[in-house]
């Protein structure tokens, strides 16, 4: 695995090699001075909840950690709010069209993909349906599933920042 800083070898802007590592977060080109910073991307996760206490659940269809539980969302794209960035991913995993997202807490995450680690920050909302929605795996979700919030076991969500955020969830649902 790779630090995606290691990746990039020439200086995006004026293309020449001397693009150095400045800090953990950054390099800079030795000749034109250009600073490239590797912040963190937008990513988001959905606590899907209907009005018989369930959560809705998805099983991963594709690295990392496929076939484990997950939870509907991913990566907001340029251009979009994180909240419009939750309702697409909601839209385009499940099928569910939904109007209001509330948001919760976020997670620092590391998300492997291609053999570099993306640093992420997780942002995770709680959104409201009725028991009737039928919701439809699709995009990166191999199956979905209702599971009572009693029965919900953080171990079971193979990405690590998932499973904070739902061992998360459920212990401040507790205390209500």
């Amino acid at each position: 695995m790779h630090h995606p800083l290691e990746k990039f070898l020439f200086c995006p802007v004026c293309g020449n090699k001397s693009f150095n590592i400045n800090d953990f977060k950054s390099k800079k080109c030795g000749t034109c001075g250009f600073t490239y910073y590797a912040n963190p991307c937008s990513a988001t996760a959905a606590f899907i909840l209907n009005d018989r206490g369930e959560l809705l659940v998805a099983k991963r269809g594709k690295e990392p950690a496929k076939g484990t539980l997950d939870l509907p969302g991913g990566f907001v794209d340029m251009g979009e709010t994180v909240e419009d960035g939750m309702k697409r991913e909601i839209q385009e995993e499940t099928g569910l069209t939904v109007t209001e997202v509330r948001y919760l807490f976020s997670i620092p995450n590391q998300y492997l993909y291609s053999d570099m680690l993306i640093h992420t920050i997780d942002m995770f909302y709680e959104i409201h349906v009725g028991h009737d929605v039928k919701p439809v795996a699709d995009d990166d979700a191999a199956a979905l599933q209702w599971i009572p919030l009693a029965e919900v076991n953080p171990k079971d969500f193979g990405l690590k920042s998932i499973s904070k955020g739902v061992e998360r969830y459920l212990a401040e649902s507790l205390r209500k």
